[in-house]
């Protein structure tokens, strides 16, 4: 079984959520009715009347019935799979929940989210660093006692930004630049 994508279409996937619907009775008569309805009176109509009323045939089986408008539903197109998912989810919500399709999505979207929250501070601080310290390098590596004067002016005054350990390193790597 191919995994499924966010970006496949709704035909795909109603192929692939169709034994599942159809499979142990999840969808009871009513249900289904509601969702041949709402696909009859919805604009622009998914079912016309004829339609409706042959899905509606309470002399066939509802595995029967079901599976006929699925089918037929793949076969109009995009817009009516679309439109048969929207019906369900309003009719029968815990059902449409629980769809292997639904599910998947759920499982792939979670993951991708997951992976980019983790990723996305470590990158920025490890940039950051990187950032920091070619620019104290650059300032501190001119031989000239100004910039020296006043690097350690603002590695002095600054704690807040710099912690205590560290600004101390900068403050002796300072002083022994400017005794060379």
């Amino acid at each position: 079984m191919k995994l499924l994508r966010h970006d496949q279409s709704y035909c795909i996937r109603l192929q692939h959520d169709m034994y599942f619907l159809t499979s142990n009775s999840r969808l009871n008569e009513q249900v289904v009715d509601k969702i041949i309805l709402q696909l009859n009176r919805v604009y622009p109509q998914i079912l016309t009347n004829a339609e409706a009323e042959k899905f509606r045939n309470p002399k066939a089986s509802l595995h029967t019935r079901l599976s006929d408008l699925i089918k037929h539903l793949q076969k109009k197109g995009e817009r009516h799979c679309q439109e048969f998912y929207r019906a369900l989810q309003i009719n029968a919500e815990q059902l449409y929940n629980d769809l292997p399709s639904r599910k998947i999505l759920k499982t792939t979207d979670s993951t991708e989210i997951d992976t980019d929250k983790e990723k996305c501070p470590v990158f920025f601080l490890a940039c950051f660093s990187v950032a920091v310290g070619f620019a104290l390098f650059w300032y501190c590596g001119d031989s000239d006692t100004k910039v020296l004067g006043r690097a350690r002016r603002i590695l002095g005054f600054s704690p807040i930004i710099i912690g205590r350990h560290v600004r101390k390193i900068c403050m002796l790597y300072l002083e022994d630049l400017s005794t060379n």
